[in-house]
């Protein structure tokens, strides 16, 4: 499982890295950046990969927490995980949302509650046709 993890999360973290060096390209053409900068783009990077490489990974397929508690911690760590990696990214830009914060961890419950439904739904779905399919 560990193994597991690690590589998931240098894969997140590679592609991730990738992906916002790719946005900064394109939406910063014409500003040099930094050093210290370019620090704050990887410990973006690490963060997305902590959240979707490992925390996402481990809460729902390893872990074996009620449902209510994996909806809890998935939806506070991922609005925690976001706002750290905005304000790594802009101060202003996290002063603008910070006002904001409540109604994000709202919808954050929300849609965790509805994906994780969804995905309840289709993984019982998916085990009832392989028990299915092995009793024929």
């Amino acid at each position: 499982m560990i193994v597991q993890l690690r590589q998931s999360f240098f894969q997140v973290f590679t592609m991730s890295l990738l992906w916002i060096v790719l946005l900064l390209t394109f939406f910063y053409r014409g500003e040099t950046v930094g050093i210290g900068y370019l620090w704050n783009v990887v410990g973006i990077a690490a963060i997305c990969a902590a959240l979707f490489g490992v925390m996402y990974d481990a809460l729902w397929n390893h872990l074996t927490l009620k449902p209510l508690w994996n909806i809890a911690i998935s939806s506070l760590l991922s609005i925690g995980g976001a706002m750290l990696g905005i304000l790594l990214f802009s101060k202003e830009l996290y002063d603008l949302l910070l006002p904001w914060l409540w109604g994000m961890v709202i919808l954050s419950l929300v849609l965790h509650t509805l994906g994780f439904y969804v995905y309840a739904r289709i993984e019982s779905r998916k085990q009832a046709d392989e028990l299915n399919a092995k009793l024929k």
